[in-house]
């Protein structure tokens, strides 16, 4: 018997992207009292949050898990008020927000950055639902607010000034800077917002230092969480699998020939295939980054569940199994011959969000792919100090050299 694909309207989806942080504040009430997750709360807001900062150290489960909900759901209804449709690039800069908000992203840091990219719009006389998104994952910066508020010696008065007028500099000009830095990488690179916040934190961070401000990247993470979060994300990719499984009419019907694109920007799985095969491989590269956690021997804390959520989301906007796993295989093998050990929280980072390269195996087959893993991660272990670690997406700054480079060399060397 043939089983119908079902279809879905745009509030079906918006209920669908907000099952996952309601689902966080349901959990954020299991590990902790209102009271604690209050306290907590406070505590991540007034962190510096330079990389690498585990806000489940800083302020405990509860709090960084209502800390994430508060903010995706936010987002949720930004794109719903908007009238954004709930295609590949939304549901990556959700899942992005949420996975961020455990290290990085706050309930204040990131508004500045918003109110910046209001004030383009209003110069500029667009709407801010045509730049709604770069501003989403221009959030990357919102360190930069934090620290400038929390971490430096000057009076609160001003430090409060100079932190929010920078994130409202930095959302300013993030749109324009955006639409030239692709032509760097010509959309090898996923996390463009990313490389184009990698170039702007650079600039930033050196101007500082230039005054003798000192900024430097850090590593607070958390150890406690690990089976259990291990245990939740296999659900939730199951979860996910199982949704795209009974809307693809009970069937995987399709999902090889998603596997053909090459990933490269712009892919998006939901036009170009159907939710239904989208949230399927939304699952599967859900379960994937789980087992090159395991294998490496990680332990889930905040920055990687960023990691496994980015991956997810962006499995719906150009990363699928066969374009990703040779980058995971080519940072692991790096591991082998350079100074740092695979079950590191940096280096399993490194993996998951050295996916963003997923294009140029897409496009110049695994060999590449696998070299491309390995020259990832010397570049994004070298790249964070240039920025100060107010970057969050690291990775993106770095995959922007790595694609910039390579792919140019690649043409030139595989023209028929």
């Amino acid at each position: 018997m043939i089983q119908r694909k079902l279809k879905m309207d745009e509030k079906q989806k918006i209920s669908i992207l907000s099952f996952l942080p309601l689902m966080f504040i349901i959990l954020a009430f299991y590990f902790d009292s209102p009271t604690n997750i209050i306290k907590g709360l406070y505590q991540i807001v007034i962190n510096p949050d330079l990389l690498l900062t585990d806000y489940i150290a800083v302020g405990g489960a509860g709090a960084t898990l209502i800390n994430s909900a508060i903010l995706t759901l936010i987002n949720i209804y930004i794109l719903y008020k908007l009238n954004i449709k709930i295609t590949g690039l939304p549901i990556a800069a959700i899942f992005t927000i949420a996975g961020f908000s455990f290290f990085g992203k706050n309930i204040v840091n990131v508004w500045p950055i918003y109110i910046g990219g209001y004030l383009y719009c209003k110069h500029q006389g667009v709407k801010f639902k045509s730049i709604a998104l770069i501003i989403m994952f221009g959030t990357a910066l919102a360190p930069l607010v934090s620290q400038l508020m929390y971490g430096t010696t000057l009076s609160d008065p001003i430090a409060l000034l100079v932190g929010i007028t920078l994130g409202i500099l930095t959302g300013f000009i993030l749109p324009t800077l955006a639409s030239h830095m692709i032509r760097f990488h010509d959309g090898y690179n996923l996390y463009n917002v990313g490389f184009t916040a990698g170039v702007i934190g650079t600039v930033i961070i050196s101007i500082l230092r230039s005054y003798g401000a000192i900024i430097e990247a850090q590593m607070i993470i958390s150890k406690e969480y690990d089976l259990f979060f291990k245990l939740f994300f296999t659900f939730f990719s199951l979860l996910l699998l199982f949704i795209g499984y009974w809307m693809n009419g009970k069937s995987l019907n399709g999902y090889r020939e998603l596997l053909w694109y090459s990933g490269r920007t712009v892919t998006d799985f939901t036009q170009l295939t159907s939710y239904g095969i989208t949230f399927i491989n939304m699952g599967i590269m859900g379960m994937i980054s789980l087992i090159y956690i395991i294998m490496s021997g990680g332990i889930i804390n905040g920055p990687i569940i960023g990691g496994i959520l980015t991956v997810m989301g962006f499995s719906a906007f150009g990363k699928h199994p066969k374009n990703t796993i040779p980058i995971l295989l080519g940072v692991y093998m790096a591991t082998l011959t350079k100074l740092w050990e695979p079950n590191s929280t940096a280096v399993i980072i490194a993996g998951l969000f050295g996916t963003t390269l997923a294009p140029i195996p897409g496009t110049y087959g695994w060999g590449v792919g696998i070299l491309t893993g390995f020259l990832h991660l010397s570049v994004v272990m070298n790249v964070g100090y240039l920025h100060g670690g107010i970057n969050l997406y690291n990775n993106g700054f770095a995959g922007g050299i790595v694609a910039g480079v390579l792919t140019p060399i690649m043409d030139a060397f595989t023209k028929d």
